[in-house]
């Protein structure tokens, strides 16, 4: 046992050299999160923001002006014009200039307390339908404010609210909030994937280890020996993406660091193990580039990342249960936004402990000693 213990920490020795003598590397491990904890959540948002609006005003009434001047005042609207002539402002839709059209009939103001009022007609560009739909969802909203206030304005008596709205959880409603937790899934799965089996193809290609397979040393040491590094590596490259989400966006988890490090543990086990038994059927880098490339993809895509699981056709969320991501991504998620304990997120816990062991055991199992 001892001598085992003493092997295991030669090679880790060994593995920490290499990896440090390499200018690249270094430099990769402490970068690449910096780069995506503070790039991709800054361009990679669902928020729709600077939605052109052209106002069709007919009516040129007070209260026309006064829906112009708050579209013109939202910080997701973008006030482009005011001509009251409606096809005009449609030639400059189908131009691309603006995305909605917000059409306000002559005598709307007049016929607005009547039993027949007039109505405001919205047009939208659905060429981009994200776009569109949620910047005519930004005016309604707008033009919703507005008729609101007219209408306290004008009424003789007060009239108190009957709906409060609550955002749990993430009560400003930033997209950046949702996506940070799941973007360290991908730093995760890139350095403690690749990282491993680039580190095993390398020394294929150069030999060495051809020195190790006659040696009496056993599998599951050479193995650990090849995978403790990165799993310390990974465990920093967490706990720096927390610290840039920390200082930067203000977000901290609300359930504590433990179970987010306890996630991270496990998913760096079985990511890591992974990739060793993908570099074990490999004999060339750029062979293993390929492979590793083609899954990193399925994995992010089909994590819930970037789509949510629930918009996925029913065959490929049957799929996504075979993935840990899908499992770290709900944890990080529950435990940054949520507060959610272990023991509340005990299943994913569990499925994810569950890969670990199959994918560390396909590791060493696919480790093949040739004299």
């Amino acid at each position: 046992m001892k001598k085992s213990l003493h092997i295991l920490r030669i090679l880790i020795d060994k593995e920490f050299r290499q990896i440090f003598r390499n200018a690249f590397i270094p430099r990769v491990i402490v970068a690449l999160p910096l780069l995506v904890m503070l790039v991709i959540p800054l361009v990679a948002t669902m928020d729709v923001r600077h939605v052109g609006v052209a106002v069709a005003d007919a009516d040129r009434s007070v209260l026309s002006a006064r829906m112009a001047a708050d579209i013109a005042a939202s910080e997701y609207l973008s006030l482009r014009s005011t001509m009251p002539d409606y096809n005009a402002n449609l030639q400059r839709l189908e131009q691309g200039e603006v995305d909605v059209i917000v059409e306000i009939p002559e005598g709307f103001e007049r016929n607005l307390n009547t039993p027949s009022p007039k109505h405001i007609n919205i047009s939208a560009n659905a060429v981009n339908a994200t776009k569109g739909t949620i910047g005519m969802q930004y005016v309604v909203q707008t033009l919703g404010h507005t008729l609101a206030a007219y209408w306290a304005e004008s009424a003789p008596v007060e009239v108190g609210d009957v709906v409060t709205l609550q955002h749990r959880y993430n009560p400003t409603l930033n997209y950046r909030f949702f996506m940070i937790p799941a973007l360290m899934t991908m730093l995760v799965i890139i350095l403690c994937g690749f990282l491993p089996a680039l580190s095993i193809v390398q020394e294929k290609e150069n030999g060495t280890i051809e020195q190790i397979n006659v040696t009496p040393l056993s599998r599951l040491i050479f193995t650990l020996g090849k995978l403790i590094p990165f799993w310390l590596i990974g465990l920093f490259v967490i706990t720096l993406a927390m610290i840039v989400a920390w200082a930067v966006y203000g977000l901290k988890p609300a359930g504590g660091f433990g179970p987010i490090y306890l996630a991270a543990l496990l998913l760096i086990l079985g990511i890591s193990g992974f990739g060793v038994a993908i570099a074990n059927k490999s004999q060339t880098m750029q062979q293993t580039m390929f492979v590793m490339f083609f899954f990193v993809v399925l994995l992010m895509l089909m994590s819930g990342l970037l789509t949510p699981i629930e918009s996925m056709p029913s065959w490929a969320q049957k799929i996504t249960y075979a993935l840990p991501p899908r499992y770290f991504i709900e944890v990080m998620r529950s435990v940054y936004l949520k507060g959610a304990s272990i023991a509340e997120l005990w299943t994913n816990y569990a499925a994810l402990a569950a890969c670990a062991v199959l994918l560390n055991v396909c590791a060493a199992v696919t480790y093949r000693k040739q004299a």
